[in-house]
C-alpha cells in the first residue's frame, strides 16, 4: 500500500493528484539452469528474505517523500525500482545466484507494469 501523486500532470488525469494505491508484487527468479549441488534456481526462503526486506521500505509510504519532486513514480517505475533494490540485495547476500530477475506490479487485475534485468547490469 503507497500513496503518490503524478505531481498535477494533466496526462494523468485524477491520478494527478494525491491518491492511494494497493499494488501485489510478483517476483520471478530465472535462471537458464539449475544449481547442480541443490538443483534450485535460488533458495527459496532467501528469496523470500530479500523480497520482504525491500518491500518494507516501501509499504506504507508516500513515494512523494521517497523520491525526489517532480518524478514519476509510476507502477513501471515502481517495478524497476523494487527490481534494482532486490538485485543489490543479491549481489551480497546471494552471490552464487545468476540470472534474471522479474517484478511485476499488480494495481488491479487489467493493470499492471513489470520489469525484468540481469544481476549484473546493476552497479
Amino acid at each position: 500500500m503507497i500513496a503518490h501523486s503524478f505531481h498535477n500532470n494533466p496526462r494523468f488525469g485524477p491520478a494527478g493528484t494525491l491518491h492511494g494505491a494497493t499494488y501485489t508484487c510478483d517476483v520471478e527468479f530465472l535462471s537458464g539452469a539449475l544449481d547442480p549441488e541443490t538443483n534450485w534456481v535460488i533458495d527459496i526462503g532467501k528469496a523470500s528474505d530479500i523480497v520482504n526486506q525491500v518491500l518494507k521500505k516501501y509499504n506504507l509510504k508516500n513515494l512523494d517523500e521517497l523520491y525526489p519532486k517532480g518524478v514519476m513514480t509510476t507502477t513501471e517505475f515502481m517495478a524497476k525500482q523494487i527490481h534494482d533494490d532486490i538485485q543489490k540485495k543479491l549481489k551480497k547476500e546471494c552471490k552464487d545466484f545468476h540470472g534474471c530477475v522479474r517484478v511485476k506490479l499488480w494495481e488491479s487485475h487489467r493493470a499492471w507494469g513489470a520489469y525484468t534485468g540481469r544481476v549484473n547490469e546493476i552497479e
